[in-house]
């Protein structure tokens, strides 16, 4: 089975680092953000897909075409197009099912395994309080329903890692256009679409660490470093 790793983005909240280094690349308590989730791929994957554009070269240099096994597959993102894009990019080298991950995020192999007990699926974290990014809503059977992109301010929410089991029926439906981001196709609000008529099943993560901004990177050392002890 493959998963695929979207890391074509420029990560411009983490200049002055990304001026030089890509986001997948940057290190976290003596690691790249990549390279803590190559450690974490359950056994079953057996090849990596990369999605790369904004420095791919040296993406591609460091990872080379095998890790532990894994081949090492590289696709391009010509156009900064948004994940539904990024998805579509390399949808010509995948299978009948894949796993697709953010490039600056870091999960946990545990939370993969869960998701991957499914056809489709989408894992999510609990939070209290004020957060941005998307909110999911699921129907009496707890399934995906909807995701409410912005900022929202609750009691309790799911917000989606962006971490996610598909089946090639993704492919069937139109990249959803992102509203106030033209050209910009979203990867989750494709995915609302598919889930009308193929099930998305809702998996709780344990361990879940974004870095978006100079402030989550600091933070993301400081727990990876805890959890080294």
């Amino acid at each position: 089975m493959q998963a695929v790793i979207l890391a074509a983005g420029r990560g411009t909240r983490l200049r002055p680092l990304t001026y030089d280094i890509p986001k997948p690349l940057i290190p976290v308590a003596g690691k790249g953000i990549v390279e803590h989730n190559f450690a974490q791929l359950p056994e079953e994957i057996s090849e990596v897909v990369m999605v790369i554009g904004y420095m791919g070269d040296k993406i591609r240099n460091f990872l080379g075409e095998e890790d532990n096994g894994r081949k090492i597959t590289y696709a391009e993102q010509k156009e900064f197009s948004g994940t539904a894009g990024a998805l579509f990019a390399c949808q010509g080298v995948l299978g009948e099912r894949f796993m697709v991950m953010m490039g600056d995020n870091i999960y946990c192999r545990a939370d993969m395994e869960k998701c991957l007990a499914h056809r489709q699926s989408i894992l999510v974290k609990e939070v209290r309080g004020r957060f941005a990014g998307g909110r999911i809503k699921c129907d009496r059977q707890g399934k995906l329903a909807a995701i409410e992109e912005g900022e929202h301010a609750r009691g309790g929410s799911l917000v989606n890692t962006g971490l996610y089991v598909l089946g090639r029926e993704f492919f069937d439906y139109d990249p959803a256009p992102l509203k106030n981001k033209p050209g910009e196709f979203g990867l989750p609000q494709t995915l609302v679409n598919v889930s009308h008529n193929h099930p998305v099943v809702i998996e709780r993560a344990d361990f879940w660490l974004q870095i978006n901004d100079l402030d989550e990177l600091k933070k993301a050392e400081e727990v990876l470093a805890k959890r080294a002890v």
